[in-house]
């Protein structure tokens, strides 16, 4: 299986031994050894998945890159981080998803409304079996655990990915504090509830909600 590893925090080297990856189309920024790219269209699953992505605009271009040596990857100098699957479903955005491992099983789920609040549609990029990969996020990430007793409100723009056994809502925050100048000037949060971790950015991306 191909190793990943962090060359500083914001350029992702692969080991391989013959080993397959898939990462971000235009991703790659160096490599040794011998390595043969090919561009592949939909990120799901077949071509189930390319009419997904089809359907829902998510569209995501990616490149499996197989060889001997090591390949590194970067995008646009954002911080890089490594999340090690064993089984479960990674949920992240199609844009911050930079690379993975050839094995892991990639989807789209459903995500409502809070998709349509974020700008990036209605649905969302799923990674899921044994392995590792790779997602971006602007600024370093931090990771924030949720539990039953302590539900995590999140700015959807802020968001990036999440893992484990978690449900979301997508709730308002609006009130009569916020027309009287009083809120948080947060109009939307996602609500997660149950058991796992979210990724989250220090930069906000703009979403269709903004600010009231």
């Amino acid at each position: 299986m191909a190793q990943f590893r962090l060359q500083g925090s914001k350029v992702l080297a692969v080991d391989m031994a013959g080993d397959a990856v898939k990462a971000k189309n235009g991703a790659m920024v160096a490599y040794d050894g011998r390595m043969t790219f090919k561009k592949k269209t939909g990120g799901g699953e077949g071509l189930r998945g390319l009419v997904t992505r089809r359907l829902t605009g998510e569209q995501m271009a990616v490149m499996e890159v197989t060889g001997k040596g090591t390949c590194y990857f970067a995008d646009r100098a954002s911080e890089i981080n490594l999340v090690e699957l064993r089984g479960e479903k990674l949920y992240v955005e199609a844009s911050n998803l930079l690379c993975t491992d050839a094995a892991l099983r990639t989807g789209t789920t459903f995500t409502g409304l809070r998709g349509a609040a974020q700008g990036n549609g209605l649905f969302t990029t799923t990674v899921e079996g044994r392995g590792q990969a790779a997602i971006t996020s602007d600024g370093p990430a931090v990771v924030l655990r949720v539990t039953r007793e302590y539900p995590l409100q999140v700015d959807p723009g802020a968001y990036v990915a999440h893992t484990g056994d978690l449900k979301q809502h997508f709730q308002s925050g609006v009130n009569l504090g916020t027309f009287l100048g009083e809120g948080s000037g947060e109009a939307f949060q996602i609500r997660f509830e149950g058991e796992g971790l979210v990724y989250v950015q220090p930069s906000e991306r703009n979403t269709l909600g903004g600010e009231l």
